[in-house]
């Protein structure tokens, strides 16, 4: 990772609006040094770089803040971090303001002695906003080629996981098993908590696996993700047990099959939509009335997707009305789905890259309809 050369253009960004940029969002540190400690705060000052953190990663920052100068503090690192800039003359210093707590820019400000003056406290800390977590957006080919390797690892799961499900094993026995499978394919962690959601419970978004069992007929919604070198891949696929059903006579719910070819021509219809200088709300359109044609997009109740990266949510977000243009580097889920309480629900998600030409998919499982 070419930490300098990230350094130098978060500089730049910040550019007159102050003198230093302190960092202190893990994810943002970890971007601009390469250090993944617990607790840090770095100083980019002109081209000087310095990591403030405890005794506990004396080693450990070391070796992997290269090229960046590492202090071991022996007080709050944030502290320690405003203490320098004040003996380095630092007068005007930005911040992320999306991540900082009252509580934490209190902190800040006391780390500067009382000779700094009250107005002049005042006025050394200025928010720069999200300036580091926009950078992280476009993605470098070091970084894809990270994704990449996660969201393969995510594939060969779902695989694998084909011949493991079974009617009557609860859903907790199959989100142990996909993530007994991660750690031994080389995942660090999951992106987050599994979703295994079943039969009905299949009709919740975010449907944490429970003792539930998996139906002898129904759907199974699996999604999950790994971490791959600090990197989350993220993916969802539903499998149906048994042969689907029909519409259901005298009420309006749909058959399972119509649905998820619904669902499936939505996600398909986006990543078709990604594209460098596309919208991110012309994407979410893209899946939006797919649904709206079938008068089922009043049961897609979540966005159509966000990017990720070194967290599992970042920027862009392809929403309704966001306005965000798409640019090369970029890699976003696309991650429709259709919910009806009581019955049933189903999502079908990838992660895709925004190349130079279009949207290319990371995540090649098969998504057509899969009977176990």
């Amino acid at each position: 990772m070419n930490y300098k050369a990230r350094q130098k253009k978060a500089v730049r960004r910040v550019g007159k609006l102050a003198e230093a940029l302190l960092v202190t969002h893990l994810p943002d540190v970890r971007y601009l040094s390469g250090f993944t400690g617990s607790n840090a705060a770095l100083v980019l000052v002109g081209a000087k770089a310095m990591l403030f953190t405890d005794g506990r990663y004396t080693a450990q920052a070391q070796a992997e803040a290269v090229g960046t100068k590492v202090t071991i503090a022996a007080k709050s690192a944030v502290v320690a971090a405003c203490e320098w800039m004040e003996a380095a003359g630092v007068t005007r210093c930005g911040f992320d303001g999306t991540q900082t707590t009252v509580a934490a820019l209190t902190r800040m400000e006391a780390g500067l002695s009382k000779a700094f003056g009250v107005k002049a406290r005042r006025e050394m800390f200025v928010d720069v906003g999200a300036l580091v977590a926009r950078l992280r957006e476009v993605k470098d080919e070091d970084e894809i080629a990270i994704l990449r390797r996660a969201a393969l690892l995510g594939c060969g799961l779902f695989d694998h996981m084909l011949g493991f499900i079974e009617g009557g094993m609860t859903e907790m026995a199959v989100a142990a098993e996909l993530e007994y499978r991660a750690r031994l394919a080389g995942s660090e962690a999951m992106s987050f908590e599994t979703i295994v959601a079943s039969g009905e419970r299949s009709a919740l978004p975010h449907g944490r696996a429970t003792l539930a069992k998996i139906p002898k007929r129904g759907f199974v919604t699996l999604d999950f993700g790994v971490v791959v070198d600090g990197y989350s891949s993220d993916m969802t696929r539903t499998v149906h047990m048994g042969r689907a059903r029909g519409p259901v006579k005298a009420s309006a719910v749909p058959g399972e099959r119509d649905v998820y070819d619904l669902v499936l021509e939505a996600q398909e219809s986006a990543v078709r939509a990604v594209k460098p200088g596309a919208s991110a709300g012309d994407v979410d359109e893209a899946a939006r009335s797919v649904l709206r044609r079938a008068g089922l997009d009043g049961f897609f109740s979540h966005s159509t997707g966000h990017g990720v990266g070194l967290e599992i949510h970042e920027g862009p977000r392809l929403a309704a009305k966001q306005t965000q243009t798409l640019e090369a580097g970029m890699v976003v889920t696309i991650e429709p789905g259709v919910y009806l309480p009581g019955s049933f629900g189903l999502r079908i998600e990838d992660m895709v890259l925004v190349s130079a030409v279009g949207g290319e998919v990371l995540t090649p499982s098969p998504k057509a309809w899969i009977e176990l």
